[in-house]
């Protein structure tokens, strides 16, 4: 399948991904609680501010303001009805900054995870998990989106349905999982895991790879998993930007865009063709990787301690894959996550 996408990737050895859709909006003035897909519509301004300030720093792709635009999610705030709509515009939204930069960006759309558990630990269906993916789809895909773009997923089941949405849809894809308990997902897979799956979906993906997860050194580890067992795939490394701190009330994180610009070049080295912030990353953490990728000479295959003299310690002895730590048992409870990196 030919797209904007598939076409960059033939011309160029990396490309650079957007950063924290999320952690932007608040310094925008988005309040906790709050929908921000609601933003397509009441705050449309500040969504193209959002997209061009990605556009302007760098990135080669950006996701839209559609993380959570699923009917279970916008059910929380009566606006289960709107998911065409408010998929629709995210992505003309999108499209208008992209057309407008003089330069070829992909406009990707952002497709979180439904926020409930799949049978048999929960009550939704494979079915009922197509359709909501599928309509989401549908919404981004009329608006212009490139591609499809699936993030912060953690069980398998969810993501292999919304690769047979997107097949219904017509749409090329990307997906990322997101390892944050002991190098994996919360529903126990490694990155090895996440491969072999993959590998077996029909509707192929474009790349696939880890996005958000505890921090970009854990991540990149989690990389050099993927990278182990030989994908035929691009690689997709979302990173945080450093650690949450909590401090004035507020969520920061403590990367500094120096810590990603080393992370930049490290998650290619490590063997990412698609490298990107997620929570933290602002326009000045992408500028700094950019300046990075583009200036600093590949290197060889990094080793864990280069990893961590780098960009800090690892937050578990283990990713999984060694058979250690623990190979987390599905949880009957999940956190509820309603806004974006």
């Amino acid at each position: 399948m030919t797209n904007a996408l598939t076409k960059l990737l033939a011309t160029r050895d990396w490309l650079m991904a957007d950063g924290a859709t999320g952690t932007n909006l608040f310094n925008m003035g988005l309040m906790s609680g709050d929908a921000p897909e609601l933003w397509n519509i009441d705050e449309s301004a500040k969504i193209t501010a959002l997209y061009k300030g990605a556009a302007d720093a760098g990135s080669d792709i950006f996701l839209t303001n559609s993380f959570g635009a699923n009917a279970s999610r916008l059910k929380l705030h009566g606006a289960e009805g709107r998911v065409h709509e408010l998929n629709k515009v995210a992505a003309e939204l999108g499209r208008n900054v992209a057309d407008a930069s003089g330069r070829t960006i992909v406009v990707a759309g952002s497709v979180g995870p439904t926020g409930e558990i799949m049978t048999p630990m929960g009550s939704l269906t494979h079915v009922r998990a197509v359709e909501m993916f599928h309509e989401q789809a549908e919404g981004l895909k009329a608006g212009g989106a490139d591609v499809l773009w699936v993030e912060t997923i953690s069980a398998p089941e969810e993501f292999a349905a919304a690769a047979e949405a997107f097949a219904l849809a017509d749409m090329p894809w990307c997906g990322t999982m997101s390892f944050d308990t002991a190098g994996r997902t919360m529903m126990g897979l490694t990155s090895a895991d996440m491969v072999k799956k993959v590998m077996k979906i029909a509707h192929q993906p474009i790349g696939f790879g880890a996005n958000c997860g505890v921090g970009a050194s854990d991540l990149l580890r989690t990389v050099l998993g993927f990278s182990a067992a030989k994908p035929a795939l691009p690689i997709i490394a979302k990173g945080n930007a450093g650690i949450p701190k909590y401090h004035d009330g507020h969520i920061h994180y403590d990367g500094t865009p120096a810590l990603m610009a080393d992370y930049a070049v490290l998650a290619r080295d490590c063997g990412a063709t698609i490298i990107g912030g997620c929570c933290g990353t602002t326009p000045d953490h992408l500028r700094a990787m950019r300046e990075a990728l583009e200036n600093r000479p590949k290197g060889d295959l990094p080793t864990l301690e280069a990893i961590t003299a780098a960009l800090g310690a690892f937050s578990s002895a283990s990713d999984g894959t060694d058979g250690a730590g623990p190979a987390a048992s599905p949880r009957r409870g999940r956190r509820r996550r309603t806004t974006p990196s």
